[in-house]
């Protein structure tokens, strides 16, 4: 690895941002939702811990959306720093989605302060809960269009290629080309399992501090279960992926299973080595798993990597994201399972134990992991295209060979930003406890039921 390779460190650069970013933008996008449930609950059950819970998540949200506004004003930057030619030449074709993204930023920033600020001043509760609803789409529409900006250059269309430069290009039909679908609605349903993951983690944990206050109780109950809801939406929408990509992105699926020989009845890979002659060794084969993947049916032929040229066929080390992503997957549902079912299970129908809440407050880093690991395959597994058949990383990349500053800079700064936002949240759920705060709220006493 070389410092003054303005490729490698254009990609390390732009990679580390978007893996500070993404960690906000899911927080950013699910944590309206978890709060208008939140809400909606306390409202039409009378219950104030309800919507407690919503006032504590929305502060939580505020920080997250100010630190997510200087992550993605940085991607925008570096856009035009780090790739100046792609911007020169498929400019166009993503200047729509970009743009519409900075007006579904307004909205949400908007409505949001309106929310904000408007606590118990309307006699209609339901009224205030309704500002969620712009908020909600603010935030849901911002990650549509940047998602749709990324599956361009997936599968880029709407436009003619003229003397390397991208003419008579139609908009609408570059946005809305055929990744878009499964890539918008996987990154959505993945940032609200994210947000509903970090807030089972922060109400088992309490738990396991010994807070046994039934605010606390309640949380859990309420993230757990859409933490599962949205876990298995993921994964539905994580099969439909699967079968665009064998569509296509053969290339692309066919690395991430090291899958080389065209062939019907392919087994899907899971683990093991690729030695020198592209053996797989030491792996768990699934029979017919990867054809069924790819077409629902165990007779669907797969394409292998052997049909493309060397030079096109992305990094073999996705094999091992998507291992990773799918095993966090399945554990994303498996232990919310385990919670709901418990009253089912002997000696697990008291209260929560300690091991389960242990395993519940791992969600979060699970959950986490889980999306920079989709990301890291969606990018790595675009290689070595930067706009799919048109233009390589290496053609949209900045010859300056000063790029190595611009990334300790920015390292720095997201240290002091990451650092900053957890030392912010940490004072701000610390001050005072569930019994003040309640106190504050209904000076005339609390439910508990």
């Amino acid at each position: 690895m070389s410092l003054s390779d303005p490729i490698l460190m254009s990609r390390i650069l732009t990679g580390l941002t978007l893996f500070v970013h993404i960690n906000l933008a899911a927080i950013g996008v699910g944590l309206p939702v978890m709060m208008a449930l939140a809400e909606w609950r306390g409202i039409r059950t009378g219950d104030p811990h309800y919507i407690l819970l919503a006032r504590c998540w929305a502060r939580g949200f505020v920080i997250s959306v100010a630190v997510g506004v200087v992550t993605g004003t940085a991607i925008g930057l570096q856009l035009s720093l780090l790739w100046p030619n792609f911007m020169r030449i498929a400019g166009r074709a993503i200047a729509l989605p970009m743009f519409m993204e900075t007006f579904a930023f307004f909205i949400e920033a908007i409505f949001l302060g309106i929310y904000l600020y408007t606590w118990d001043r309307f006699k209609n509760k339901y009224l205030h809960l309704m500002l969620l609803i712009p908020t909600a789409i603010g935030s849901t529409s911002s990650a549509y269009f940047i998602t749709s900006m990324n599956a361009f250059m997936n599968m880029p269309q709407g436009f003619t290629l003229k003397d390397g430069i991208f003419t008579d290009v139609k908009p609408l039909v570059a946005m809305f080309n055929p990744a878009t679908p499964t890539k918008v609605s996987h990154v959505i349903a993945s940032s609200y399992t994210v947000s509903a993951c970090l807030l089972v983690a922060i109400a088992a944990f309490s738990l396991l501090k010994g807070g046994g206050h039934v605010y606390f109780k309640k949380a859990l109950k309420l993230t757990v279960v859409s933490s599962f809801v949205f876990a298995v939406a993921t994964a539905v929408i994580g099969d439909f992926s699967g079968k665009f990509l064998a569509k296509y992105q053969p290339e692309k699926l066919a690395a991430a299973e090291w899958h080389f020989d065209t062939r019907e009845k392919a087994p899907l890979i899971y683990g093991g080595i690729l030695d020198k002659n592209n053996e797989v060794k030491y792996a768990i084969k699934i029979p017919y798993a990867l054809s069924i993947l790819a077409g629902s049916s165990p007779n669907t032929k797969v394409i292998g990597l052997n049909e493309f040229p060397k030079e096109n066929i992305p990094p073999l080390s996705i094999h091992y994201m998507f291992d990773l992503k799918v095993t966090n997957g399945v554990m994303l549902i498996l232990i919310p399972f385990i919670y709901m079912l418990r009253k089912r299970i002997p000696g697990m129908r008291g209260a929560v134990p300690k091991w389960l809440l242990v395993l519940l407050v791992a969600l979060a880093p699970l959950a986490f992991v889980a999306v920079e690991l989709g990301w890291f395959f969606a990018e790595i597994g675009r290689q070595p295209w930067i706009v799919r058949g048109y233009m390589r990383v290496s053609e949209g990349a900045t010859t300056s060979p000063n790029v190595s500053w611009m990334l300790l800079l920015f390292v720095l700064l997201y240290l002091v930003l990451c650092v900053s936002c957890l030392k912010v949240l940490g004072k701000m759920f610390r001050n005072k406890s569930v019994e003040e705060e309640l106190q504050e709220l209904y000076p005339g006493g609390e439910r508990t039921s």
